[in-house]
Order: C-alpha cells, then structure tokens, then sequence
C-alpha cells in the first residue's frame, strides 16, 4: 500500500508491486524491494527496473526477468522430489527454478510470512524523540512501530546468521563455539530493547550465568 500523501509515477519503484514502505526518513517513505533487485531500504522515487510490476497488476507465475539464463545440470537440479508431498508431480515452477531462484523465493515467505511480533500496548502509538544537545537543532521524532520494526528485523537476522553458523560444514566446533559468543553479546547487548516487546518469548536472551 502506498502511503497517504504519496504518490508516485509508473516509472518509480514506490508504484510498482514489488517495493513497499516500512518507515520513513529524509527522502520520505523507504523499504525494500521483494526481489532484492536493490538491497537494503530505499525510497518509492527510485527508478523502476526490468522486473517492475504495476500494483494492479496479477502476480505472474514465475518473476518476470529477462531471458532466462542457462545454467548447468548441478544448479538445476530439482530442489525436492518426494512424491508423497506432490503426489500429482511437481510443479513446473519448481522443476524451472534454479536453485538461486528457489532460495531468493524461500527468503521472500519467510521474511513477509513470519508471524508479527507484537509491541508492547503502553508503547502503541508512542514516539521516539532524538533531541540535539544544542536548542537551536529541531529533535527528531520516530513513531515507536516504526523503530520496533527495525529492532525485530535486526533480531531476526542475529538469529538466521546464527542457524547458518551452526550449520557451517567448513568451520570447527571451537570456531563455532567462539563466534557464537558475539552474537551472544550482541543479544545481551540489546537486551536494552526488551521493554518494547509484549511476549517475553520474542524478547533478546544474552548471556546467562550459572
């Protein structure tokens, strides 16, 4: 949904049905690009690119890039071939995917489809003020939905990088032990932030002693 008082033009991303907007700054409204075609967070002004999907317009059934590239027999080989799941066969998206495209197509459910964390009620439509030290400097004020989305988008991804150290097939035990220690004290770090959250399962864990 494009923000109220915002508008942009068919050769913008914040028109097109891939991008959407998460927060807002400077440049007004920013957030990412479902396809990751531009990383991290931008603005609805940005330049369309070949892949641009107007927001009325149906989800095609596979992404809409250029022609598709060759790739070699290893690649695209099909990521899951029990019949018992599709005892009908499998779909011809999945057969055509490579597996870059199938992982990118993982990364996008779980990202939009993992179940909201819920803010703490006392914070609801609350706001962060940044105040200079200097008076004549106007504060800066974020609505607190919006700083509590960052704050769990930065949890989740401590967490993926943690699933993927422990799953690392090329490092040590000890080195997994020793990185795991940072991003231990990365948690404990922003522990800080735990009053925002409501349920105390969702909240950062640092260290424990005992």
């Amino acid at each position: 949904m494009v923000p109220e008082g915002h508008a942009y033009g068919p050769k913008e991303c914040g028109s097109c049905r891939w991008w959407r907007a998460i927060l807002e700054d400077a440049r007004g409204p920013i957030g990412p690009c479902r396809l990751a075609v531009h990383t991290g967070d931008f603005p609805g002004t940005a330049p369309i690119c070949e892949r641009y999907l107007a927001r009325d317009a149906a989800i095609p059934a596979r992404p809409a890039a250029g022609p598709r590239r060759t790739a070699s027999v290893s690649a695209r080989a099909p990521v899951v071939r029990s019949q018992e799941a599709f005892p009908d066969g499998l779909p011809e998206e999945l057969l055509d995917m490579t597996r870059e495209e199938f992982a990118q197509a993982i990364r996008e459910v779980l990202r939009d489809d993992a179940p909201a964390v819920p803010l703490a009620p006392k914070w609801e439509g609350g706001s962060l003020v940044l105040k200079p030290h200097d008076p004549q400097l106007q504060p800066k004020e974020i609505p607190l939905e919006q700083f509590f989305h960052k704050i769990v988008m930065l949890r989740d991804r401590l967490r993926v990088l943690e699933q993927k150290l422990n799953g690392h097939d090329k490092l040590s035990d000890a080195e997994k032990v020793e990185l795991q220690q940072f991003i231990t004290r990365c948690y404990g770090t922003l522990t800080s932030f735990n009053i925002l959250f409501r349920e105390e399962k969702d909240r950062f864990v640092g260290e424990k002693s005992g």
